[in-house]
């Protein structure tokens, strides 16, 4: 049975003691359980050879990352990496804990994220809506795939400082490479780390508006700091979505994207707005310069203000 994405947000929100853990103290992982990475995901009903594609790895003491697991056991089992306001590492933290907002915490704990802008050789964007059953931000239209560098995998994605400072995050395009397999299918061969391009680092704060408890201060939300990557990709790459995590995906000009923007029926994620109105059209409109020069490349912090609008449901 598949469980909708406010059932799951309460019986996740009722777990709120679990401690943080850190880099400081030797890190006792209880391990997942055996999942099997199959080609089914929980709720689907679509015929075998629709099933998105899991990740050919094993949990457990091997370290290697699985995809074929519930919205709930992600949140409780991924491990993102937390930050200062520098970015320096300061410990990790479930992703459950990272997101909860509450009176005690009300900008939950910082951690770092990408977003991963993927064009095709028409310099067409990908864009995908989240799926409906996302415990955060659910249905919202984005960039290509959001998500987050995990601590304690292999290979590894917590970013050297320095890397990120100099231009390189390394660390960070194997998270990125993994969750577009996991995320929209995407193989790990069609979108080579080479081809990646980090072009700068967000940090934002957006409370999930649809998840608020009223009067309690609860809710869901993310605070970031955000590694954006671009690439492009010169032969079409095979996009089989994963409904655990996508309801709709698509290929958009810059003419269709401000289109979609100013439709009122559409939800965006407070990330992606942001994102677009400060950054991405100077990408997009000097995209061979983007992925091939470092013009564009800073190793600045940005630091942006979300406006409440952009959290609404």
């Amino acid at each position: 049975m598949r469980l909708s994405s406010a059932v799951l947000r309460k019986l996740l929100g009722g777990l709120r003691d679990s401690p943080r853990v850190s880099l400081k103290k030797p890190c006792l992982r209880i391990g997942p359980r055996p999942y099997t990475c199959s080609r089914t995901f929980p709720g689907s009903s679509l015929p075998n050879h629709h099933h998105h594609r899991a990740m050919a790895t094993s949990c457990g003491s091997s370290g290697k990352w699985t995809g074929g697991q519930t919205q709930e056991e992600f949140m409780l089992k991924d491990t993102c990496i937390l930050v200062n306001e520098a970015d320096e590492v300061t410990g990790h933290a479930s992703k459950k804990e990272c997101h909860i907002f509450d009176s005690g915490r009300p900008k939950g704990l910082l951690h770092r994220a990408f977003s991963v802008f993927l064009f095709n050789a028409k310099n067409e964007l990908l864009l995908q809506q989240r799926a409906s059953s996302k415990i955060t931000f659910p249905s919202v239209w984005t960039n290509t795939c959001c998500s987050h560098p995990l601590h304690g995998y292999d290979p590894a994605e917590v970013e050297d400082l320095k890397d990120a400072e100099a231009g390189r995050t390394p660390a960070t395009i194997n998270a990125a490479i993994r969750k577009l397999d996991h995320e929209l299918g995407i193989r790990a061969t069609q979108v080579p780390a080479e081809k990646f391009k980090f072009q700068t680092r967000l940090h934002y704060c957006a409370r999930d508006a649809s998840t608020a408890e009223e009067g309690s201060g609860w809710s869901w939300g993310e605070h970031e700091m955000d590694y954006i990557l671009l690439i492009r990709t010169d032969d079409p790459v095979d996009v089989i979505p994963n409904p655990e995590e996508v309801d709709n995906h698509k290929y958009v000009t810059q003419d269709e994207l401000r289109e979609m923007m100013r439709d009122e029926d559409l939800l965006w994620s407070p990330w992606f707005r942001i994102i677009e109105k400060e950054f991405l059209h100077t990408w997009w409109d000097n995209l061979d310069e983007a992925l091939s020069t470092p013009k564009f490349v800073d190793g600045k912090i940005h630091r942006l203000e979300i406006p409440v609008a952009y959290t609404a449901a």
